[in-house]
């Protein structure tokens, strides 16, 4: 094998996966409004990495996000920390009972749905479709 083209697909296949990261953002206090000013709407995702149910929503979100490029391109996927901001405005106003919590947000700031410990496929992807469907082009 050509070494130049197999160093261009290992290349390709290790840098494949943050692709599909690349809407992802981790939340400061100051990135919802940001996201949402710039006109994106937004999916806020309560996640702690001990949290089982979390890590099984990522794995999914990760899989939509690869299927549907959309996605990432309009979507601001936010990424809190649970175990930082549990008591912090951006949980507590948005009321958000525990961990492994996804809230849809419109870009005029209207709440479009939420999961709360669902890790269905069907269910997440009608949450990044109702979010994709309030993006502004």
């Amino acid at each position: 094998m050509n070494r130049r083209i197999f160093l261009t697909t290992v290349g390709a296949a290790i840098l494949a996966p943050l692709a599909v990261t690349a809407a992802r953002m981790d939340y400061a206090p100051g990135t919802l409004e940001q996201a949402l000013d710039a006109g994106q709407p937004v999916v806020l995702d309560f996640f702690a990495p001990w949290c089982g149910t979390c890590q099984s929503q990522k794995r999914t979100i990760a899989k939509l996000m690869e299927a549907n490029p959309a996605y990432v391109e309009k979507i601001a996927y936010i990424i809190v920390d649970w175990d930082t901001y549990k008591k912090q405005p951006i949980a507590t106003d948005l009321k958000i009972p525990r961990r492994s919590t996804l809230v849809a947000i419109s870009p005029d700031r209207r709440e479009l749905g939420r999961i709360v410990a669902g890790t269905g496929e069907a269910e997440i992807k009608a949450l990044f479709d109702a979010a994709l469907g309030s993006a502004t082009s």
